[in-house]
């Protein structure tokens, strides 16, 4: 089954670019230079809804959990979603917090180095990494939850006292996205996805901690310089929380079209409340599939899961369903925490919902990595 999905994602992806569909193609960014296999992941996805929606999971191949419950991490090869279903994801994700302090390990105790090559290694599998950015507050040195400042933004901006210190962040992250190329010389294309659920309050960069004018200018800020450190290999993504009920408090910090290449929100399970999930998940759905239409943006649910997986059937029964009937390009379950093994969103080998993860994976709709290759 398997292979035939893969025979027709790239059959349909050639009828699409061949014949069209009237609609209007989605653009290449007009401030943004792109390597030819960026803009290629970006066509990819978004034709990728005629078929399905790539599974995700942050940081699989770093660390999991065993059959017995401890933990495991920096395995060559390794990964909970493969050990159960015998493929990758088709996105992975990874996050770069304490990147900016110049040390080897991300806030989560990953080396930078197995970062990269596990973004290197999920591009020659033939699907895509997607990076977020849990960053120290430059203000006060704590850490991307200390909210005891509300200027901190303000500060970082151009005109700001701390604009020097923030620009040579901005520098290290540059040299990041700017090293992760194949023995060939081939830079990976990614997902950048920073200030993100920036429409709650528990990050500094949140909705009570900047106004509306900072936060834009706080995005333009980073995708500006980026740009002008040479980084030619980024999507980028907005991903607010659920907390908007309209299109226009959805909008309302958007940082604009001409840097934004895919929108979507962040949204979880919690115990007892599967209904306020389902109907939650759909009514953010609804909103950014409207919004995809109009302004040509392509959609994710970029962060999901219920902790522990509980349900034995959640994957067929809870999350498939949620998403069967919108055109979106991936859906990403957080980790499987090493160090709290109580604290997983994926199954593991023996984990109640294994069996249904395997009914999940094998469903036409779902996109793992032997189903794609996005850069072709």
């Amino acid at each position: 089954m398997k292979t035939v999905k893969l025979i027709t994602f790239t059959l349909c992806s050639l009828m699409f670019m061949s014949c069209g569909t009237g609609k209007k193609e989605q653009t290449n960014n007009q401030l943004l230079k792109r390597t030819a296999e960026t803009e290629k992941l970006l066509s990819n996805l978004a034709q990728l809804p005629q078929q399905g929606f790539l599974f995700g999971h942050h940081d699989d191949t770093n660390y999991g959990i065993n059959a017995d419950g401890t933990g495991w991490e920096f395995e060559e090869g390794r990964s909970d979603v493969h050990s159960v279903c015998g493929d990758y994801p088709g996105i992975i994700s990874f996050d770069l917090g304490e990147l900016e302090l110049g040390g080897e390990l991300t806030l989560d105790k990953v080396p930078f180095g197995k970062i990269r090559q596990e973004i290197i290694n999920q591009y020659q599998r033939g699907g895509m990494s997607s990076i977020s950015w849990h960053l120290r507050n430059p203000k006060t040195g704590g850490d991307a939850w200390d909210v005891s400042d509300t200027t901190v933004v303000k500060s970082i901006l151009p005109e700001g006292e701390l604009h020097e210190k923030f620009a040579g962040w901005l520098d290290t992250m540059a040299d990041f996205l700017n090293s992760l190329q194949t023995p060939e010389g081939v830079k990976v294309p990614v997902l950048f996805r920073p200030w993100h659920e920036h429409t709650g309050s528990w990050f500094w960069w949140g909705k009570k901690l900047c106004s509306v004018d900072e936060y834009k200018a706080l995005w333009r800020m980073t995708v500006e310089h980026l740009a002008a450190k040479g980084v030619d290999n980024c999507l980028y993504a907005y991903s607010p929380g659920t907390e908007p009920q309209t299109e226009e408090e959805y909008l309302e910090r958007y940082p604009g079209d001409d840097i934004i290449d895919l929108i979507g929100f962040d949204t979880y399970q919690g115990p007892h409340n599967r209904d306020s999930y389902l109907n939650g998940i759909q009514h953010m759905l609804n909103i950014i599939e409207k919004i995809g239409k109009e302004h040509n943006k392509i959609i994710a649910v970029t962060e999901t899961g219920f902790e522990g997986v509980p349900d034995p059937q959640w994957w067929t029964g809870t999350l498939l369903p949620a998403l069967n009937n919108h055109p979106i390009a991936y859906a990403l379950v957080w980790r499987n925490a090493r160090e709290r093994t109580t604290h997983h969103y994926a199954p593991y080998p023996g984990h109640p919902s294994a069996e249904d993860f395997v009914q999940f994976y094998n469903e036409p709709k779902t996109l793992f990595a032997k189903d794609i290759n996005l850069y072709k």
